[in-house]
């Protein structure tokens, strides 16, 4: 395939001694934190093989092979299989292994600045990938030949000396069935499709593009934590070096619409050749605190600048607000909250479709969207912030309890944390749900000792969070000490009455006989109002699995007196199942596509 543009041109970042004020700039890319260079975009037309008998990697397909099809990138590789095939659906069983490669021009530099290097990156692809250019194979960022992954973005800078007039990106991502692996709800060798488990939706599944960055300079990932008491603002900045040295680390803050920072403060750093994170403190004064009801946000302008002046520069925005918990309630702000959740779940939505969710679930009255087991666009939480949703994010969970299954989890963990750390509306992780992964929670002590050990990791890393261990039942007690910030239960019935059961014996600290599993395990833990009660999940109605009203009007009526009977009651906060219909689940509350509301607006609300 011929590219349709015949020059990449790419201007370098501005070295203006003058600080300008963050705009707002549209990104139209999968990524949060934005740096301001040119990019090309390489989404579209790519030539397109499955490889049924792994042949590929014995016959070198990356040095020459004759592609059968064309493929869009993005898009999944089922629909690619599904064209290829003049099917509507290809799913595939046990592994699949797709190539994919693509030509473009030698992207021509503005300037013949020294300081400058070419980085492609991927938003997301997996699980595994393995990229060439002109037949080379590339390392990411973090030295991997295969990353694993397909949930967030990774990075590979180019040399430049291997770039020829046109160039050829060849593509090879594999995904399997294994239950070991980060899957969330999609289908496995443990979870079959079907009821609440999906088709699979993977490889080439966001933007991949080509950008000039900096030689020296700072990640695009940015860590807030803010202590709103002082107005103190902690940044965790990573820096990227090829030429070690005397740098200055200056960190300037906007509010949004003024053109002079409220506060700029430098940071003489000497720095070695490689990566490395850096712990900075900044005042910011007369600070305004984000909230649902009051989104307010700041700019950062974070700039690394070399002995002889020059710049490299990201943006971001961020927000001040504390999040935690005391006794019965969660708090924002020093506030005593109450979450009215609801469950999101975005399958093969599309960006725009997302936004469009978003918008609906804040009409529907809710403060907080469970985004559940599933990486989505960046620019979704970028959006969250914006128009004041909080956000429980969870870790896509492996389906089976094994060692392998715990460092591939924590791998994603980690990966995710890296690029939603930046975030004010992201107010909750879970580890696990429902023991997806963790099955022998209650018999195996090496499955607790992880999880444990993580959610200690996670307070100690990152104090803006409340965790949760494992949501649903099932949670841990070491010594009678609850390992979860929360303690959550999903909650399934139709009836009224027996809802109101339910939600008596869980008040109370009725440990068994409430959810499906007792709701803690290992030591005995013995509940007296001392950590927030949150329902986690409830209602599901119009699923069949959990019934309820079909009618529209009844359903709107049964969520209204579930709602009553839930805030009657100490209980901090709740989730309904679900925002939209997603396969078999036909129980949503918005139209998948348009966002439009099948019940009254402001439903949700407390």
């Amino acid at each position: 395939m011929k590219s349709k543009s015949t020059h990449l041109n790419f201007s370098m970042t501005e070295r203006a001694e003058d600080v300008h004020a963050a705009k707002e700039i549209e990104n139209p890319l999968p990524r949060a934190v934005l740096r301001p260079n040119s990019h090309y975009l390489l989404d579209g037309e790519w030539k397109f093989s499955l490889d049924p008998d792994d042949r590929g990697l014995r016959e070198s397909w990356y040095l020459g092979h004759k592609y059968e099809h064309t493929a869009h990138w993005p898009g999944s590789v089922e629909t690619h299989m599904a064209q290829a095939k003049g099917q509507q659906q290809a799913p595939w069983q046990d592994k699949i292994i797709a190539w994919y490669e693509r030509d473009f021009p030698r992207p021509e530099r503005s300037n013949s600045s020294t300081q400058t290097m070419f980085q492609i990156t991927f938003g997301a692809c997996g699980y595994e990938t393995r990229v060439w250019l002109n037949g080379r194979l590339l390392k990411t960022i973090e030295d991997e030949e295969v990353h694993f992954g397909e949930y967030t973005s990774f990075s590979y800078e180019l040399n430049e000396e291997h770039l020829l007039p046109v160039n050829y990106l060849t593509v090879r991502i594999t995904d399997t069935m294994d239950a070991e692996i980060p899957r969330g709800k999609q289908e496995s060798h443990v979870y079959k499709r079907g009821g609440i488990w999906y088709h699979t939706y993977t490889g080439a599944v966001r933007s991949v593009w080509l950008e000039m960055v900096e030689r020296n300079r700072l990640r695009s990932r940015v860590g807030v934590i803010s202590v709103i008491e002082d107005s103190l603002v902690r940044f965790n900045i990573t820096t990227r070096i090829h030429d070690p040295g005397n740098y200055v680390l200056r960190l300037n803050v906007f509010e949004k619409e003024n053109e002079a920072p409220v506060s700029v403060s430098d940071f003489p750093l000497r720095l070695e050749a490689g990566q490395k994170q850096q712990y900075v403190v900044v005042k910011v004064p007369g600070t305004q605190l984000w909230s649902p009801d009051n989104p307010h946000l700041y700019q950062l302008t974070a700039q690394l600048i070399d002995a002889n002046g020059y710049i490299a520069q990201i943006e971001a925005h961020f927000g001040l607000r504390k999040f935690g918990s005391r006794g019965r309630h969660l708090y924002l702000n020093n506030q005593e909250t109450y979450i009215d959740g609801i469950l999101y779940q975005p399958g093969t939505a599309t960006y725009e479709e997302m936004r469009r969710h978003m918008y609906a679930i804040k009409s529907l009255g809710c403060n907080l969207v469970r985004v559940h087991i599933a990486g989505v666009d960046p620019r979704i939480y970028n959006l969250a912030d914006e128009i004041g949703l909080m956000l429980w994010v969870e870790v896509p969970s492996p389906h089976a309890s094994t060692r392998k299954s715990r460092e591939n989890h924590r791998a994603e963990l980690l990966r995710m944390l890296a690029l939603i750390e930046t975030n004010p509306s992201v107010v909750i992780w879970s580890l696990y749900n429902e023991d997806w992964g963790a099955q022998d929670i209650a018999t195996n002590p090496e499955t607790r000792q992880y999880i444990m050990d993580t959610f200690h990791y996670m307070k100690i890393r990152y104090p803006q969070f409340q965790v949760v261990d494992n949501d649903g039942w099932q949670h841990i007690s070491y010594e009678g000490k609850l390992k979860s910030d929360l303690l959550t239960a999903h909650l399934y019935t139709p009836e009224l009455e027996r809802w109101q059961e339910l939600l008596d014996q869980l008040a109370d600290g009725q440990m068994e006989g409430v959810a499906a599993f007792p709701l803690v395990v290992g030591d005995p833990y013995f509940y007296r109002g001392q950590t927030p009660l949150i329902v986690s999940e409830w209602g599901g109605f119009g699923f069949s699995d959990y019934g309820g009203p079909q009618d529209l009007d009844d359903r709107a009526e049964r969520i209204r007196q579930f709602k009553q009977e839930l805030r009657k009651r100490p209980i901090a906060g709740d989730v309904y199942t679900q925002a939209t219909n997603i396969e078999d689940e036909r129980n949503g509350l918005i139209d998948p596509h348009t966002g439009a509301l099948s019940v009254p607006a402001g439903l949700l609300k407390s």
